[in-house]
């Protein structure tokens, strides 16, 4: 890793867009998601310890155990950095596409991916993205499906935040209130060699199970439809839509009505949530560990 993990955790943006876009979907999660910036300030939150030199103590044993490699957390931040980064470029080729069917920049349509089939592979791709990352975290097989979803129903926080910005911002704004239907029966009619030019997909398909891409996309649709309940539920218990979410969104991203298409795009390129919201999701449990190993 380039940087050490109090570093990371130190340099999380305080504002901007990303954090205006999580705090916008606060409605959906009432207070289940603080804004916890800076190593030591996150130590102090999980645990309540206003002892300097216990702070210390537990800094030193939180990055010792990220920086083992035998360990999962390097893994796990990989992903997180990795389809956040693999989603702008999606979100790029996507609005190039919009573009492309705009305006006499035609020529482009042909070169980019169909935004809602590309948009319906993210969903799964980062869906699965955080099935393995949680397991690289706790130290569980990656094909853990069972403990996933065993574990979905208490996450919390920043965790839940994730959840509910991948809901929003990747599910239901750009595919609308079908989006777990329309994003399985995408996938389903996906051919190996097509998720290979997914973008998102060939950023982290070397931690995704399987033994080829044929492999790997029985696993994607294994575990987006068992998780497809999850989702609707979430959408159902929480009153969220489309029309709403878009309402909340023109609070921090400028478009007209008419250009709703390219909102999918714009929020791939822009909003940055999941590494954020990961590196926090990582702060929180290495530091748990680390408390309960001192």
């Amino acid at each position: 890793m380039s940087k050490p993990i109090f570093e990371i955790v130190d340099e999380l943006p305080t504002g901007g867009v990303t954090v205006s876009a999580l705090r916008a979907l606060d409605f959906l999660i009432p207070g289940q998601w603080q804004n916890l910036t800076g190593f030591t300030n996150t130590i102090r939150a999980v645990t309540g310890e206003t002892d300097e030199s216990l702070i210390q103590q537990i800094g030193d044993r939180a990055v010792y155990l990220f920086n083992d490699k035998s360990q999962g957390y390097q893994r796990a931040l990989w992903l997180y950095e990795t389809v956040s980064s693999a989603s702008g470029l999606l979100g790029t080729a996507a609005l190039a596409n919009r573009i492309g069917q705009d305006t006499f920049l035609g020529f482009l349509k042909n070169f980019t991916p169909k935004p809602e089939k590309a948009q319906s592979i993210d969903l799964c791709v980062k869906l699965v993205t955080e099935l393995v990352a949680f397991c690289q975290i706790n130290g569980i097989p990656g094909d853990s499906i069972g403990d996933f979803l065993a574990a979905l129903g208490d996450y919390s926080s920043e965790s839940l935040m994730r959840m509910a910005a991948l809901v929003s911002f990747d599910g239901l704004i750009p595919l609308g209130p079908t989006f777990a239907d329309k994003a399985l029966s995408a996938l389903q009619g996906t051919s190996p060699s097509e998720l290979e030019s997914n973008q998102t997909f060939s950023g982290v398909k070397d931690l995704i199970p399987g033994n080829d891409s044929a492999g790997k996309l029985g696993f994607i649709a294994q575990s987006f439809e068992s998780t497809k309940g999850w989702m609707n539920n979430f959408v159902a218990s929480t009153g969220a839509t489309q029309e709403g979410l878009i309402s909340k969104v023109k609070g921090f991203v400028d478009f007209t009505d008419d250009k709703v298409d390219y909102l999918g795009a714009l929020l791939d390129m822009n909003v940055k949530y999941y590494r954020h919201t990961g590196v926090q999701t990582l702060a929180r449990r290495l530091i748990e560990r680390a408390v309960a190993e001192i």
